[in-house]
């Protein structure tokens, strides 16, 4: 990483943590409780001498040496940046709740409306925090540790842990003051929403990550495809696609890349590939996976899904850096987009073609068949509006949209055949078949 690069990833990291530290003061001032990494510091606050932000830091200064106990030599040294990173954003806190002195909201629906605002403004902050990526804060991190040390799963012990900081600031109230203190329904709303925001962000302000990234490595990113002419075939559950892709790259003399992708996943991950078939390129409902994934968006953890989409967006670039090909599905069209002879095809049939297609195919009844197309095109659909943004199928994301079940698999080869040819000069098809 470069020095620019490094100086703008630090300078998007201490904006975040102002954010992040204004946030958490805006949903304090609400009234209604604060984040649940907050609750323990602002309880001991309203009963005890020290600030919120000085309590802040006590609780971070602690959390660092109990990584340092759990983590022992294996804790990496440049983890010490959390100390002084704490003292900046306990100051954070003391000032912005300074800055904020004059909000005193009496009324219930002003102190809701406040505390969204302030789960959203530590969202933004959460996110900048994550795309800097270059300290993590002591709370996450000590998750983290936990979770490395006992080998356990980060959103999980993510949750354990802002449980347990509420339950104990709720403790806390009730031996000073008799009653719940600091700890009210805002601290449910707070762990639900900011996770769920910068994961939101994560997916949508990709510009910011590219601002960060040096354009040296972007250029060298693009020269690697500059030769290679690449075909990413969509398809529509049931329209053949798969068939078609294949019949194209036999003709062209491209590389082939479908289920070779699925083997290497499973092999980067050591999990069975009909386990990774059947999880890639699906989604049930991307609200839900974010509510229940959202702490991974904490810290650089991924969740399976995320996890297969790293994998296999890493494998799709590298099929197109090694010369023309032909890639089905997992958003290659999107993950390719900078890429210059990079042709784009979606297929899709009529209904009554794909049922009858599975039909055939999975020995199911007319009843089934169409459940199963409906099912699984659905998915498809969560999937690629959740990783790209887009929407799956729409004509203007492809260069050539075509109807299966009205041309015929042929048709349809010979026909995206004569549009490449038509589209560049000619290319080189004396080249190396796929070995993955």
């Amino acid at each position: 990483m470069s020095q620019k690069e490094l100086l703008k990833r630090y300078g998007l990291f201490f904006i975040g943590l102002f954010v992040n530290s204004f946030g958490v003061s805006f949903i304090t001032k609400a009234s209604l409780g604060t984040s649940p990494i907050s609750s323990i510091p602002y309880t001991l606050s309203l009963g005890f001498r020290p600030t919120l932000g000085m309590f802040t830091l006590y609780i971070s200064i602690l959390l660092v040496i109990m990584q340092i106990i759990l983590l022992r030599k294996n804790f990496p040294k440049h983890y010490l940046l959390q100390i002084p990173v704490s003292f900046l954003f306990s100051w954070f806190i003391d000032l912005t709740m300074e800055q904020l002195s004059f909000m005193n909201p009496d009324m219930y629906i002003v102190k809701f409306i406040f505390l969204i605002v302030g789960c959203i403004i530590l969202g933004v902050g959460v996110y900048m925090e994550m795309a800097a990526d270059v300290v993590m804060l002591p709370g996450e991190s000590f998750v983290k540790a936990v979770s490395m040390t006992f080998h356990k799963d980060f959103g999980k012990t993510k949750v354990v842990f802002d449980s347990s900081m509420t339950i104990i600031a709720g403790i806390i109230g009730f031996i000073l003051f008799h009653k719940l203190e600091g700890v009210r329904e805002g601290t449910i709303i707070a762990a639900l929403l900011v996770g769920l925001i910068a994961r939101y962000l994560k997916r949508k302000l990709t510009f910011v990550e590219d601002f960060l990234v040096e354009k040296a490595s972007e250029a060298e990113a693009v020269q690697e495809y500059a030769n290679n002419t690449v075909i990413t075939i969509s398809r529509e559950y049931g329209s053949g696609g798969r068939q078609i892709a294949q019949k194209l790259a036999e003709k062209l003399g491209f590389d082939y890349f479908d289920r070779s992708i699925i083997a290497r996943t499973a092999q980067e991950i050591n999990l069975p590939e009909a386990y990774i078939e059947a999880k890639e390129e699906t989604m049930t409902n991307s609200f839900l996976y974010d509510l229940f994934s959202q702490y991974q968006a904490l810290t650089e953890e991924q969740t399976e899904l995320d996890k297969l989409y790293v994998i296999e967006t890493k494998i799709v670039k590298e099929a197109a850096s090694k010369g023309n090909c032909v890639i089905v599905g997992r958003c290659a069209d999107y993950i390719l987009k900078d890429v210059r002879n990079c042709y784009n095809i979606f297929l899709y049939a009529k209904e009554d073609f794909k049922v009858q297609q599975i039909m055939q195919r999975e020995h199911l009844d007319k009843i089934g068949a169409l459940k199963h197309v409906h099912d699984i095109n659905k998915k498809r659909l969560a999937h690629y509006k959740y990783y790209t943004g887009k929407i799956w199928g729409l004509s203007k994301n492809y260069n050539l949209c075509l109807d299966v079940s009205t041309l015929g698999e042929d048709e349809v080869v010979e026909m995206i055949k004569q549009y490449i040819e038509f589209a560049q000069p000619p290319f080189d098809n004396t080249i190396s078949k796929d070995t993955n």
